[in-house]
């Protein structure tokens, strides 16, 4: 049932009290008095039970209100912590970028590798993702084009054709937008 109905059911109801007491007042013969006294309790009854239902009423909206930014806190408490990552994940896909010779190198970048799946991992697991791009129709809302190029028969217009640097968003959330270079 909701708020509306029950408020005009209370109504109803109070109306028919009031009747109902109107009689019983006529029959009994109570003085003009008592009467007004009653009518003035009864229109303060009223106005006190509707401030009470408006202050239920607020206090179930102040409780959705609540949940829904525990829940947003809940969502995005990755956030912080995930744009502080981003430059160390960033220099680590340019060390393993590097070209080694050595097996001392070699041990190395695997080394290095390893941090790199690692933190990846951790950051797909609280819902940070890398943003697509190559290949990937310019979207401004994910993508900050930072030169262009001229479009041709293999690269249509507002096509991505190089990426300066990886962006990545938590859930729909954009951390950091993708730095690249566009068809135009």
């Amino acid at each position: 049932m909701s708020k509306t109905d029950e408020n005009e059911e209370l109504q109803d109801q109070q109306t028919e009290e009031q009747e109902e007491l109107s009689e019983a007042i006529d029959a009994s013969g109570v003085s003009e008095t008592e009467m007004t006294e009653l009518e003035n309790a009864k229109a303060d009854f009223s106005e006190m039970e509707d401030k009470f239902l408006r202050a239920r009423a607020e206090i179930a909206n102040m409780s959705n209100r609540f949940k829904n930014e525990r829940e947003l806190l809940v969502r995005y408490r990755s956030q912080d912590l995930g744009k502080k990552l981003l430059p160390s994940i960033d220099n680590l896909e340019r060390a393993m970028a590097i070209e080694v010779d050595d097996e001392q190198g070699t041990s190395l970048k695997k080394g290095i590798s390893m941090v790199l799946e690692s933190l990846q991992a951790a950051l797909k697991e609280e819902g940070i993702e890398e943003i697509p791009t190559m290949g990937e129709v310019f979207d401004p809302n994910l993508h900050q084009a930072v030169q262009t190029i001229p479009a041709s028969d293999e690269t249509p217009a507002d096509t991505i054709v190089e990426v300066l640097q990886k962006g990545y968003k938590l859930h729909d959330r954009v951390l950091r937008a993708s730095m690249v270079v566009v068809a135009q």
